[in-house]
């Protein structure tokens, strides 16, 4: 584990009626984030008690958010941000994590 990565917990409160839309478009913007040298992963989880709560869990080697900030003005990322109020219940809630340690089998 690179303890020098940036990483992200992002929650997610979408609409319900449109789960299906936000879900197509989330999985579109991962697939081009995933070809950016500075990507190292993305994993999204849907709430187990409440459906239309997410959360992507995001890994950048990225020395800090403003160096993120500064390689994200993409046309794909403009047009995803641009979605989301019609998406969304209310604005996205990033946290910024600092890993420690973690464990695969």
């Amino acid at each position: 584990m690179a303890d020098s990565d940036l990483v992200f917990y992002v929650k997610l409160h979408v609409k319900p009626e449109c789960i299906d839309e936000w879900k197509r478009a989330v999985t579109d913007i991962v697939e081009q984030m995933s070809h950016e040298a500075a990507f190292v992963s993305c994993y999204l989880h849907q709430d187990a008690q409440q459906s239309n709560l997410f959360v992507l869990y995001e890994r950048w080697n990225e020395p800090s958010v403003d160096a993120f900030l500064q390689h994200q003005d993409t046309p794909y990322r403009r047009a995803y941000e641009a979605r989301l109020p019609a998406l969304l219940e209310r604005p996205r809630e990033p946290t910024v994590l600092l890993p420690i340690n973690e464990w695969h089998k």
